[in-house]
């Protein structure tokens, strides 16, 4: 077998030099792109996805002046929760899949399963709303009873 011998001159050994030291710095960049996205997936997960309100129907109340219905289905990632919040309406809840804690002000946590319903006064606070689970998500349907064209959720620091 016969080895050939290539002499390089400066400038070419510089050259291959150069893209060696880029090609080191890409894989470093690389390996701490993925890092920090593994890094980012977990602490999204941790801290809870947001939640999806999504708007069904509104409809006035004709026989009520000024009062409308509203009909929304809410879903939590897993491990996503609400901020503290108020409706200033009638909340009806009825869970549709998954497992939901609820507690209002002055109320008991409760633990909620499909099929299972929640009631929300327009005077309470909202003090927990979050999927139970870190690995499933869930879902429900809420009906709101309120003043037409008011918000269908305020937050409050109570």
């Amino acid at each position: 077998m016969k080895t050939t011998v290539i002499h390089l001159d400066d400038r070419t050994r510089g050259t291959l030099r150069h893209a060696a030291s880029y090609f080191r710095s890409c894989r470093v960049a690389v390996v701490f792109t993925c890092a920090m996205g593994i890094f980012i997936s977990s602490l999204s997960a941790a801290v809870g996805e947001p939640v999806v309100v999504t708007n069904l129907m509104t409809k006035d109340l004709v026989s009520v002046p000024g009062k409308e219905v509203t009909m929304i289905t809410v879903d939590y990632a897993p491990g996503a929760a609400d901020p503290v919040h108020r409706h200033n309406a009638s909340a009806f809840v009825y869970v549709l899949e998954g497992s939901i804690e609820m507690q209002m002000k002055g109320g008991k946590k409760a633990l909620l399963h499909p099929g299972d319903t929640f009631f929300e006064d327009p005077h309470g606070v909202h003090l927990v709303g979050r999927n139970a689970s870190r690995t499933k998500p869930a879902k429900f349907l809420v009906v709101l009873i309120k003043e037409k064209d008011a918000p269908i959720l305020i937050p409050t620091d109570e």
